[in-house]
């Protein structure tokens, strides 16, 4: 971190203000951007917390034990509770005399606990783009401006409604979906490897207007209906029909979950292959997308710009730069990794 200004000194780490990461970074020529669930949360916290969610689920289709099982680990965090039942049955299976409707009961709950998830969050959502106010898409497109290539690993469509909110920036934003060459006319538009090497934004983890049509990857749209996009995700439930979502609990199975789907692989391929600078906002370092920080640690970045939320010394937080800080350790072949922390509170992102 030399030669950068020192805006907050910590007992372990030195943090930046995001203005100057930005000015460090432009000695890349290329710079990108991870979002965490924390760049959904800055919009709208009342909607995209996980206590929130928990708040809002209807748990009612699904077993008692399903519940139980959040009060039993005392979290509200879904994927938490998803990787305990999905463990639990694996390690029962290792048991002789277990009952195996046990084993099945608890495969189904971490099941149902997933789609329950993409329902919570549909239903949840806010319903028309306009419900986001003008200054902050603003604040949120000269956010996105300072980057070439835009990664999320969330779900909600306020990236989406963002990207789209004028022409110029949908131009900067592709995502590789065009209108499908069989059905012009139909009510989405599709993606195919082809279209993607210019592309510039990627869902790492799918979201909850794209969908898996088993020969063509759709995406909703408003442009092609006039129906609102949540208003068609909700319908497309109603009707059995699941997005691209990887909830799975521990990192091997949200990349086997990945490698499985095409859009899904070319994405992690994608970010498996960025040069240069990437920022990372919103995001806790979890042990279940190890699956993606593996891919900095092993690939060609080469330098990574973590923002921090709050207090640098709390318990959560040094948890967090402490693994950031193995990362350039990691790093057996090719150039050198670097970590730098900038303070998000320095930034406006809505």
């Amino acid at each position: 971190m030399h030669g950068l200004k020192k805006e907050k000194m910590t007992g372990s780490v030195n943090l930046i203000s995001f203005s100057s990461a930005i000015a460090d970074a432009r000695q890349f020529s290329k710079r990108h951007i991870l979002l965490g669930n924390g760049f959904s949360i800055a919009c709208r916290p009342g909607i995209f917390r996980y206590g929130r969610l928990y708040e809002q689920a209807d748990f009612s289709k699904l077993s008692p034990s399903a519940k139980k099982a959040f009060e039993t680990l005392r979290t509200e965090d879904f994927e938490k509770v998803i990787k305990a039942l999905r463990s639990a049955a694996s390690i029962l299976k290792a048991y002789d005399g277990v009952d195996p409707t046990l084993i099945n009961a608890l495969k189904r709950d971490a099941e149902g606990l997933k789609e329950l998830l993409v329902q919570t969050i549909a239903n949840s959502h806010p319903e028309w783009p306009s419900e986001i106010r003008e200054s902050e898409y603003a604040a949120c497109l000269q956010f996105l401006s300072n980057f070439n290539t835009v990664y999320t690993l969330n779900y909600d469509l306020l990236l989406y409604w963002a990207q789209m909110h004028d022409d110029m920036t949908k131009e900067k934003s592709d995502d590789g979906f065009r209108k499908s060459e069989d059905d012009p006319e139909a009510p989405y538009v599709t993606w195919d490897p082809s279209n993607s090497h210019r592309q510039k934004t990627w869902f790492l983890h799918g979201a909850l207007h794209l969908f898996d049509a088993e020969t063509e990857i759709q995406k909703y749209t408003w442009i092609n209906t006039g129906v609102r996009l949540i208003e068609q995700i909700r319908d497309a439930l109603n009707c059995g029909l699941f997005p691209i979502f990887v909830s799975e609990g521990t990192s091997n199975e949200k990349l086997s979950r990945i490698r499985h789907n095409d859009y899904l692989a070319k994405a992690y391929r994608s970010f498996s292959e960025i040069t240069g600078a990437l920022f990372i906002y919103g995001h806790s370092l979890a042990s279940n997308d190890d699956h993606f920080l593996k891919r900095i640690e092993k690939g060609k970045i080469n330098k990574v710009y973590l923002g921090i939320y709050g207090d640098p010394n709390s318990s959560s937080n040094r948890e967090i730069i402490y693994r950031a800080m193995k990362m350039p350790s990691r790093r057996k072949r090719g150039s050198g990794l670097s970590v730098t922390f900038f303070d998000t509170s320095s930034v406006k992102v809505w």
